[in-house]
């Protein structure tokens, strides 16, 4: 029987817990781990890192766009649902909703491989200068920027000294007093048919008359 107690106690040797003093060194050196992340492990403290501000520069650039994107289809469904006179009224209160509007445009129209406005300025420069045209709609007055003829600018609100702010279906001009009427992804309103009229007064007869129309 002495002999079968002094065998159990070889093999407990084998098998038992780690001694005392390499147990408190595991613990120091846990301690010191965590001490280093604020109280977290290494792969805690990796999973929890902030984003780097290029990356969350991005998505907030994305956000923006999404949103002014939204803002820009509200504004579209508006025009496309109000009279001229209406859609004058509306931007002339609040001139800030015609800026986030052309903001929205000029995204949308960046993805296109081809700007309408650009076809009509290459037909103008290859055709008579003495031409004098009125463009409806003009935003930035892009068109008149690009070429030399004398073009009269109107759109519903005036962000430039040459651009007349006006409802398009009542302008100032006098009738047969141009050669072309340009329509650029402009010709929308619940009574735009009045702005084809008006079109027709302004003409000189046999003129030109150019129009481009997209929905968004």
């Amino acid at each position: 029987m002495p002999e079968a107690k002094s065998r159990k106690r070889k093999r407990g040797k084998k098998t038992g817990s780690k001694p005392q003093s390499q147990q408190q060194k595991e613990i120091k050196s846990n301690d010191n781990t965590k001490a280093k992340h604020g109280g977290q492990s290494n792969e805690l403290a990796a999973a929890t890192k902030w984003p780097k501000p290029s990356s969350s520069s991005s998505f907030l650039d994305k956000m923006k766009a999404r949103l002014a994107g939204g803002h820009f289809r509200m504004l579209n469904e508006t025009l496309y649902t109000c009279t001229g006179g209406e859609a004058f009224n509306y931007f002339k209160e609040d001139p800030s909703l015609f800026n986030m509007y052309h903001a929205g445009y000029q995204e949308q129209m960046s993805h296109w491989p081809e700007q309408p406005v650009n076809v009509i300025i290459k037909w103008l420069k290859d055709h008579n200068r003495s031409f004098v045209v009125a463009d409806f709609g003009c935003g930035d007055a892009r068109l008149a920027k690009n070429v030399k003829n004398k073009v009269f600018s109107f759109d519903l609100i005036s962000k430039d000294p040459s651009v007349i702010a006006c409802d398009m279906s009542k302008t100032p001009l006098d009738s047969s007093a141009v050669d072309v009427a340009v329509f650029c992804l402009s010709l929308m309103g619940t009574d735009y048919p009045s702005y084809l009229k008006e079109a027709h007064r302004v003409l000189k007869p046999g003129f030109v008359f150019h129009m481009a129309i997209s929905t968004f």
